[in-house]
């Protein structure tokens, strides 16, 4: 099966470019199999590092495969987060809103919410300072782990062959 939408489209998606038109298209039409492929393909060339880009799970952060065969969350800047089973956050620098003050710091006088009921957790990494993530939970609730992707059915789905560690 061969894309429905050309490189530089897809480039122009990554890079937030792409006319309004033809984004609702792709939101909303069947997802072609060539497309990941072809998304892969774009991140991999615009990365900084050699290691296989196998799952992106945000604009800054990918599951890859290192040199060592092994699949690990890492930032855009390089650094490793640890194994793509674990959770990344637990790695992270992690700020956490929990008073009026830091609130009012992106909220009006009065507009924030109540700490006592809930705070954000901002997760940013060690390296770079990129926020990859930003949680609002009540204050006493555990570090979520967002989700652990079952990337063999996935590859499978797509047509690709699945890392040598999940395969």
């Amino acid at each position: 099966m061969s894309s429905k939408y050309t490189r530089k489209q897809v480039a122009d998606l990554v890079d937030g470019d792409l006319d309004w038109e033809t984004v609702r298209r792709m939101l909303f039409m069947p997802k072609d199999q060539d497309r990941f492929k072809l998304y892969i393909d774009i991140l991999q060339e615009r990365a900084s590092w050699d290691d296989k880009i196998i799952l992106p799970l945000g604009p800054h952060l990918f599951i890859v495969e290192d040199k060592d065969k092994d699949l690990v969350n890492k930032c855009s800047c390089g650094y490793v987060f640890g194994p793509y089973t674990e959770n990344w956050k637990l790695n992270a620098l992690i700020f956490v809103r929990d008073n009026e003050k830091k609130f009012n710091e992106i909220y009006p006088i009065l507009m924030a919410p109540d700490a006592s009921w809930q705070v954000y957790r901002e997760y940013y990494c060690p390296d770079c300072a990129t926020q990859h993530d930003v949680e609002a939970p009540t204050p006493w609730y555990p570090v979520m782990h967002d989700f652990e992707p079952d990337i063999k059915t996935f590859y499978e789905w797509v047509g690709l062959p699945a890392p040598e560690k999940v395969a």
